[in-house]
Parts: structure tokens; sequence; C-alpha cells
């Protein structure tokens, strides 16, 4: 057993087949870290010829001629192989070492305890606490949750070997009533052109702002655009409605509905069912005069809802990024946006849809605890990641940690 440097080619073909592989391991990333002056290695660890495992390297320039490197979702490996995991991580931290490194940091894709739709651990589920205890025997150190690059806690739905039918039944039937309303109102999905990213840049934009986030920059869209687009890998969504076409179908229930009223006895068991129509004739008037109201304002007969991002490298779809303009949120688009995709996913024989992050501490209601209420709609399972590691290779990694606690910064 032996490292050794590798070619790109050949860590694509590992990458390929890996059951750990992710759209933020792929080289394609690569070439978009290289485009923020990032350097690459590929690293593996053969027997004979074969691969054993492999890793993407990112090397940064920082301090001091000194650099950080970072394998995104890596390394490539049997975790439960300790004698390999142990000698991949000794190989790797004298590769860097001998390029000025300072520090290794690491957030593989494996997940830590198995957990359940409400988030709590499955009994006799996964549990990787040995491959946790051997990584910190080996000197890494645990990144806390609020620092880390890439998501710690995500929300799955497998959807292999499932039917539309099955998948539909099984969610929570208001998010199943949800999606039927967005399709029976007419919200339409439009995927965009490389030309038109900057509508969902707006989106994103407008998003950021009322809840406080930062954005990415358009060039991240686009570059993530020309990468991915042409083999299906990514897709860009916005949802649309035809107001004028919303406000005669509205209109139409409308009257459905006065009609049952008209042709309700007068009988008092019938009260009831008479009173439940009138809140539903008012609370439809009510979405028309909004709808015309909107309008009036916009000048627009098609207004544009929401926008989603979505990386598709099997065997999971990965829902990237996404947002909303406030004054539209009440049609709840992004329900038929997931939707879709979910369908889309079964029908191309992907194995997951992974709703990707939610807050880690679920269970005590944080204020983004609605996200994982949306994606809890749909059924599923909480997953939580082993989560982000570093290395330390230098006496460099300590003065940067004593440097950013008397500045009070992050790394």
């Amino acid at each position: 057993m032996y490292f050794t440097e590798i070619n790109e080619e050949e860590y694509r073909n590992f990458w390929e087949h890996h059951e750990l592989k992710t759209f933020l391991s792929a080289p394609k990333i690569a070439k978009l870290r290289e485009k923020s002056n990032w350097q690459v290695y590929y690293v593996g660890v053969k027997d004979d010829e074969k691969l054993l495992g492999a890793a993407m390297l990112l090397s940064h320039k920082r301090h001091f001629n000194t650099y950080e490197f970072y394998s995104p979702r890596g390394p490539l490996l049997d975790f439960n192989n300790k004698k390999l995991l142990e000698f991949f991580i000794k190989e790797v931290k004298k590769f860097a070492k001998k390029k000025q490194g300072y520090i290794l940091r690491i957030d593989p894709y494996i997940l830590n305890k198995e957990r359940d739709i409400d988030g709590n651990i499955v009994k006799n589920g996964i549990d990787n606490n040995k491959v946790i205890k051997t990584l910190e025997n080996l000197g890494l150190k645990k990144v806390p949750i609020n620092e880390m690059e890439q998501v710690g806690w995500m929300f799955s739905l497998d959807i292999e070997n499932k039917t539309i039918e099955e998948i539909l039944k099984e969610m929570k039937p208001n998010t199943r009533n949800t999606i039927r309303k967005a399709e029976k109102f007419g919200i339409t999905m439009k995927e965009l052109t490389y030309d038109e990213l900057p509508r969902f840049q707006e989106i994103m934009v407008e998003t950021g702002k009322r809840k406080d986030f930062s954005i990415r920059n358009l060039d991240y869209f686009q570059n993530m655009y020309n990468l991915f687009h042409d083999t299906g890998e990514i897709k860009y969504y916005i949802t649309e409605l035809n107001l004028k076409e919303y406000i005669e179908k509205l209109e139409k229930e409308k009257c459905e509905k006065k009609e049952k009223i008209n042709n309700l006895s007068t009988a008092k068991y019938n009260d009831g069912q008479r009173k439940n129509l009138t809140n539903e004739i008012a609370s439809l008037e009510k979405r028309i005069t909004d709808s015309k109201k909107i309008i009036e304002k916009t000048n627009q007969d098609i207004i544009t809802l929401s926008g989603s991002m979505f990386i598709l490298i099997k065997p999971e779809i990965i829902y990237l990024s996404s947002g909303n303009y406030e004054e539209y949120m009440h049609f709840n688009s992004q329900y038929l946006i997931q939707w879709e995709l979910i369908k889309y996913g079964i029908e191309n024989g992907f194995k997951k849809h992974n709703f990707y992050g939610i807050p880690a501490n679920i269970n005590e209601h944080p204020k983004d605890y609605g996200i994982y209420e949306f994606k809890r709609g749909f059924n599923g399972y909480v997953e939580e990641l082993i989560g982000e590691y570093e290395l330390p290779i230098n006496i460099y990694y300590y003065v940067f940690k004593i440097l950013r606690k008397i500045k009070g910064g992050k790394k």
C-alpha cells in the first residue's frame, strides 16, 4: 500500500463509482475553485495499481507563505478500514507539509448517527463513532458547526423503487394539499437558461436581505451553470403565475360554491355547510381582490414567485439554493418545485431527493425551524454528518488560531 499523486482522470473515474460521491467532491468543483486562485492536487492510496482511496486536495495561500489544504467531502475511502484511514491521513499530512501547508480540513460525506424524521437516533442504526475516534486519535479536531463550510445536517427522502403515488400518499396531508392547490391554480415552472440567471440572482438577493444571510454573486451561479449544465447535472428554476388565468379560476370556483349554497335547502342541518361555503367564498373574493391589486401595482399579468437551484448527480438530487419574493410566499410555489423534482428523480433513476441543509438543533425549535418543518412535510429522515475536522500541520495553525481569537473572528 502506497501513497501517490494521481491524475484528474484517475480521480474522476474513482469518484464516479464511489459510494461517497457527491457534487462537492467532483473535479468540476476544483475548476470552480481554481477561478478563486486555489491550486488542485489529486492524491490516492494504491495497492499494486488498484486505487483504494482518493482525495481532491485544494490549496490556497494564506499568511506568511503558508497554505490551507481542504478536501471537500473527502477523502473517498472506506472509513471502516482503520488501517487505510490512518495511513491515508498520515500521508496526506506529509504531502501538505512538504508544500508549506499549515492545516488540512476534511468534511467526509458520511453519517455520524442514523436518525429518523424527527431527528431521533435510530436504535441499532448506523453509528460511526469509531470513525470519529480514529480521526481524533490522528490529531484531527472537530470544527464547531457554526464555523463549518458545508452543511452538517440535512433532510432526505428515499425515492428508489418508489412510485409517484406512494410518495404522494406518504406526505403530510397539508403538504399534499398545498401541492394540489398549486397545480390547480396554475403555478408553472420555468427552467432558466444561462442568460436568464440574473432573474434567479435577483430572487436570492431579495431573500438574503429579508433573512439576513449573504448571497453568492451572479458569477458563481453562472460558473456552476457552465460547469454542470451541459451534462444535465444542474437546473435552475423559477415559478410563475398568470394572474389573469388565476383570477378566472378563482371566479369559476366562487360561482360553483355560490351554486352549491343556492341548491341547499333551508333545513337546519345545512347551516354548517352553508357557513363553510360562505367563508370559502369570502376567502376566494379576497384572493381575487389581492390578485387584481398585484396586476395594478406591477402592471404585469405574469409574476415570478420563487426560484430554486438543484444539483442532479446520481444517486441524489440536491436542493441546493432557493429564494422567494416575500409578497408572493402565500402561493407556496416551493412545494410545487420540490414535487416536480421528486417526480423527475423517480422517473430518471435517482435514489434520493436531498432537501439539504436544516438546523442542527431542531428539537429546540430555532428561529429557522420552519426550514426543517417545510422539508419534513414531504416525509423522509434527518441526516447528521460527522462534520468538519481540521488537522494541524505546523506551528502556524496555532498562531492563526490565537490571532483569530484576538480578533474575535472565525476561520
